[in-house]
């Protein structure tokens, strides 16, 4: 391609590092590439001073998912960008059929990290300690480890929350592993959960590269996403696929206390899957083996069938769901 391809992207510090490792990969293939910063919603809701609307300036409704991307997608669709590099965990299990995930790149580590000064992991934290986390999933899962902590509220990009804790609000922080180590503020990580204590939110630690669809855009669009589908990483997307399916069987809203985490050994896809009570007194923990071959939807939908014949349609009934997301 002889025009540019225009990014668009978040202003914050992992969003701008996660859309120049999208832009150096694509340079690399032969493409020149721009960056335009947007500012999101959910961005300007960081601001105590910002009053959030009842809804987009649109008249559509505003949901926990869309504030960090309706206007990233807004500017996709008036052809202002081309491609829009999201953390894939943000984006609804079911896209509006104008866009299209173009690529799902090679998976950075999708743990949850620990990050504390003084304490080499959750269970080393005296009683009645306080760990700041804004995610339903964490809290579920960190209460049915350790049901005596408390938590903190504490909103923000990595570097405010970082910056929050670092000044004492919190004993402890717990965030995705990925954005530490990708923007190099991992040097006070001093756990990583195994994903049978906290299980990863589906798609944590990939990127989704958004496009127009090929199905409902002009031309120039599906040379574009042919283009941009070089970078995509099959193991990874077969793997967020699955956990997707997961979270869309379940209901499919990002604030459910659900985890799923798929990978590949062994000639065989393993995925497993956990939901938690919101106060974390019960658990329903799922991890199962499928040959290669299996479609990753049918994966997804098969671990989502033995969670709810163990009772995790009545726990996430159960729960009471922040609408505010992390």
């Amino acid at each position: 391609m002889t025009t540019p391809i225009r990014i668009g992207s978040r202003g914050s510090q992992l969003a701008l590092w996660q859309s120049n490792y999208v832009a150096a990969q694509l340079r690399a293939t032969g493409h020149a590439v721009e960056i335009e910063v947007i500012r999101t919603i959910g961005d300007r809701m960081q601001d105590p001073a910002f009053v959030a609307p009842a809804t987009f300036a649109d008249g559509s409704p505003l949901d926990a998912k869309g504030i960090f991307i309706k206007e990233i997608e807004d500017a996709l669709l008036d052809r202002r960008i081309d491609l829009a590099v999201h953390s894939l965990k943000d984006l609804p299990t079911t896209l509006d059929r104008r866009f299209a995930i173009a690529a799902v790149p090679v998976r950075a580590d999708a743990r949850d990290a620990f990050v504390c000064e003084q304490f080499w992991g959750l269970h080393m934290l005296p009683l009645h300690s306080t760990v700041a986390t804004t995610s339903p999933r964490r809290k579920a899962m960190i209460l049915a480890l350790r049901p005596d902590i408390e938590f903190v509220e504490m909103r923000g990009n990595i570097d405010t929350r970082l910056r929050k804790w670092a000044e004492g609000q919190a004993d402890a922080l717990v965030l995705a592993a990925a954005g530490l180590d990708r923007i190099g503020r991992a040097e006070s990580v001093h756990q990583r959960f195994a994903v049978d204590e906290l299980t990863p939110a589906p798609g944590q630690g990939a990127l989704a590269l958004e496009t127009r669809s090929p199905a409902h855009a002009l031309d120039g669009d599906v040379s574009l996403f042919s283009a941009i589908r070089q970078l995509n990483h099959a193991a990874t997307e077969f793997s967020t696929q699955a956990e997707r399916s997961v979270l869309a069987a379940l209901g499919g809203g990002c604030q459910l206390p659900l985890g799923a985490f798929c990978h590949h050994v062994d000639e065989h896809w393993h995925l497993h899957a956990q939901v938690a009570a919101a106060d974390g007194d019960a658990v329903v923990y799922v991890a199962e083996s499928a040959p290669v071959g299996i479609s990753a939807e049918e994966f997804g939908h098969r671990v989502a069938a033995t969670l709810k014949a163990r009772g995790a349609d009545e726990l996430l009934r159960q729960s009471t769901i922040d609408p505010v997301p992390a």
